[in-house]
């Protein structure tokens, strides 16, 4: 197998009128999901509900499983004993978090970035492969199917010119496809490359403005492709075959973009209706920030009313008990807490 090259790929590869058409689709869609994001004003609602099943979606492609129930109920801090798989998940999305923060902050993506987002991911400080005899296996046969880069500088001269490529002006939805492959053929950590790199896929997104904020992820879509997406994928590396690896891509964020769409429109819907349901049955605790903040925490617990709306704690106890009264939470205990889960949100993310 020839050596990894260098970016940019030759355009007579990348610009075929097939993948032009593919990116045409995909840019339109991407298109109406950010301005359909902005039908909900406190992104938060939003990006809590999307991360965590991008979360649990990336780490189960590295056959890492867990429920959003037991999510949840970690993110809100009543379970002690979290297992394994669940850290996992919580790990990829506080790494997704640093990563956009870091976006936000300075407005490229550098080595030290992926590095960060890395480190976060698999807690731990072993950063780029430095030692020989990395190999990518196929599991069935037990093959080799891949040999990354080895050494240490050519490593970090691959990484280099992958950061040089991913920030210059060009901003097509093709070059993530490019960049993607690139960053799982360079495989530059000992662990945890496959959910850096899909990281990296959203961050681009948000670096490019095809989006405002994290919410479009391939992971489910390569989970229901899984096959074909390292076929193609290795179709690259054998044979240069980029026209049928772009469009793959491409075909999985416009349907990606469409399935986020018809989420968030369902999620809008559901949080003006509680709204509504509040303002009738329990006016006299109504307010919009208690109703957005049971949709920021579908797992809701006392301590989260009371920072939200700058009330006592016995305050705060009353309005979930009283949502609970008229069907919109439901109340479960663990142990000396009481945890209020929003049931009609969490039946949506189930979905």
């Amino acid at each position: 197998m020839a050596e990894l090259q260098k970016l940019p790929v030759d355009s007579k590869k990348i610009e075929t009128i097939n993948i032009l058409k593919a990116e045409n689709k995909a840019a339109k869609a991407l298109a109406e999901l950010k301005g359909v994001a902005n039908l909900i004003p406190n992104q938060s609602v939003l990006i809590n509900a999307v991360v965590l099943q991008e979360a649990k979606d990336s780490s189960e492609i590295e056959n890492i499983i867990t429920t959003k129930d037991e999510l949840y109920k970690a993110i809100s801090e009543t379970v002690k004993k979290v297992d394994s798989a669940t850290k996992e998940v919580m790990f990829y999305r506080e790494a997704l978090y640093k990563g956009f923060n870091q976006i936000k902050e300075h407005g490229f993506i550098s080595i030290t970035d992926i590095v960060n987002i890395q480190k976060v991911l698999v807690q731990n400080d072993a950063g780029i492969r430095t030692l020989p005899g990395t190999k990518l296996i196929n599991d069935r046969p037990n093959e080799v199917v891949y040999t990354p880069p080895q050494t240490k500088e050519e490593i970090y001269e691959l990484l280099k010119n992958f950061v040089e490529y991913l920030n210059n002006d060009d901003d097509t939805l093709a070059k993530l496809a490019v960049l993607h492959y690139q960053f799982e053929s360079i495989h530059p950590f000992y662990d945890g490359n496959g959910r850096t790199g899909r990281i990296v896929n959203i961050l681009y997104l948000i670096l490019k403005h095809h989006l405002e904020v994290p919410i479009l992820y391939l992971s489910s879509y390569i989970i229901r492709n899984k096959e074909q997406y390292y076929e193609l994928l290795q179709k690259v590396r054998t044979d240069e075959k980029w026209e049928n690896w772009i469009i793959f891509i491409l075909k999985g964020i416009e349907k990606t973009a469409v399935e986020t769409i018809r989420k968030v429109k369902t999620i809008k819907e559901l949080l003006d209706n509680t709204i509504e349901k509040v303002k009738a049955e329990a006016p006299k605790i109504y307010s919009k920030e208690l109703v957005e903040t049971l949709f920021e925490n579908p797992y809701c617990r006392t301590e989260f009313i009371v920072k939200a709306l700058g009330v006592e704690r016995k305050a705060a106890s009353r309005y979930l008990h009283r949502l609970e009264d008229i069907g919109i939470l439901t109340c479960i205990k663990f142990g000396k807490d009481n945890l209020f889960i929003n049931t009609g949100l969490m039946d949506l993310l189930k979905e």
